[in-house]
């Protein structure tokens, strides 16, 4: 004999339509004691979603983009449920489940309406399309599950999230700077002592993945910006604009400093654009959508040219034995490099063989252009300038 949850997921899940849910939810809302049921049912679409490839993060992004933040809520919540069960999960995503937005409240609405929500979240938990596997999944063998940190790791990304931390927090512009081109600095330096280290011990890390959101509005800019934080740390990003991320693909280390620096750049060019946009408004112009959508554009190709010299300028400095602080790293470094480089591209290639490059569309208006590149300016993340500019075309792989 069906069971209450069998019979409404049978009349809400295959069907479209709101009368379709309504039935569905007319049959759990009369049933109190399938309500135990109802939410094991949502565990299981929440493990099948990882199986398909998906994250926390993804997950409950994907569901407030399409449906709302109460559905979201009720994500989280099956996802918290369902991820209680494993003994050890991968470190990405016990940090994506402490960011998890809060469960929802107590007080449901009556049991038609919560019932509803549930069963459309089903709905689309169960058409959820398969993305590239990114990483080590929950129940892997423990030896996927961690990676060995270097000895300095720890320490390295403390100084590092600190210094991004600041540069956010501050209101003067040129400490925003200073604080930023020395987390790169950082980064970078790390980026090739881990090269170094892994090439004289023979290790055998292979590129991994990661996925970081591109949220709306002007997601086409961030991807661009994300873009280039990725090339600069000698990774590939990957946009999927219809699921709202990109799979950006490198060593590990490299890829913490993408999540890092990108989460970071979007903080400063917020602030930046706030404050540009205050001074419009005391100037008597209004802001506009145009204003923004340019000012985000001219920030992440501005962005795009100063990452590239600068990561090229570490990385010089690095083989001719100057590491910035009297030190010597060089010897070999850039064939080891390269190495690299090539399997990062190996594995990208691998996962999304049927990439295309998407040109963006211009923008209209130079104001906000240039008012984001003169942001991009102050966020600088490396050492001298090159004075070079970007015109307000780009191109970005999809």
């Amino acid at each position: 004999m069906e069971s209450v949850i069998d019979r409404a997921c049978a009349a809400a899940l295959y069907a479209e339509g709101d009368a379709a849910l309504d039935t569905g939810a007319s049959l759990l809302a009369a049933a109190p004691e399938a309500d135990a049921e109802a939410h094991r049912r949502g565990e299981e679409f929440v493990r099948r979603a990882w199986e398909r490839g998906w994250h926390p993060a993804d997950l409950v992004r994907y569901v407030r983009r399409e449906l709302d933040e109460r559905r979201a809520a009720l994500a989280a919540a099956l996802i918290a449920a369902e991820t209680a069960r494993y003994a050890e999960l991968p470190p990405r995503w016990r940090r994506q489940l402490a960011e998890l937005p809060p469960p929802p409240p107590r007080n449901r609405p009556d049991r038609f309406s919560y019932a509803a929500d549930l069963l459309e979240l089903y709905r689309l938990l169960l058409r959820l399309p398969a993305v590239e596997p990114a990483g080590p999944l929950p129940g892997a063998p423990a030896d996927r599950l961690h990676r060995p940190p270097a000895a300095d790791e720890p320490r390295m990304l403390t100084r590092i999230r600190a210094l991004l931390a600041k540069a956010e927090a501050t209101g003067f512009p040129e400490e925003a700077e200073a604080l930023t081109a020395k987390a790169q600095e950082l980064m970078a330096r790390h980026t090739i002592d881990e090269a170094l280290l892994a090439a004289r011990s023979h290790s055998r890390e292979a590129p991994g993945a990661c996925r970081l959101g591109v949220e709306p509005p002007y997601e086409s800019a961030k991807a661009v910006l994300l873009d280039a934080v990725a090339s600069a740390n000698r990774c590939r990003a990957v946009w999927n604009d219809d699921l709202g991320f990109s799979t950006v693909v490198g060593f590990e280390p490299d890829l913490e400093a993408v999540e890092l620096l990108f989460t970071s750049l979007l903080v400063q060019g917020t602030t930046a654009m706030t404050r540009a946009e205050a001074e419009q408004r005391a100037g008597g112009r209004k802001r506009t959508k145009t204003f923004r959508q340019a000012f985000w554009m001219g920030y992440a190709q501005r962005l795009g040219g100063r990452l590239a010299a600068d990561a090229e300028r570490v990385t010089a400095q690095a083989d001719t034995g100057t590491d910035g602080d009297g030190g010597s790293d060089g010897g070999g470094l850039l064939p080891v490099l390269a190495a690299r480089d090539v399997a990062v591209a190996d594995t990208a290639e691998r996962m999304f063989p049927r990439t295309t490059t998407t040109r963006l569309r211009g923008v209209d208006d130079p104001d906000g252009w240039h008012r984001g590149t003169e942001a991009a300016d102050r966020a600088r993340v490396g050492g001298a300038r090159d004075g070079s500019r970007r015109g307000p075309d780009g191109e970005i792989m999809a």
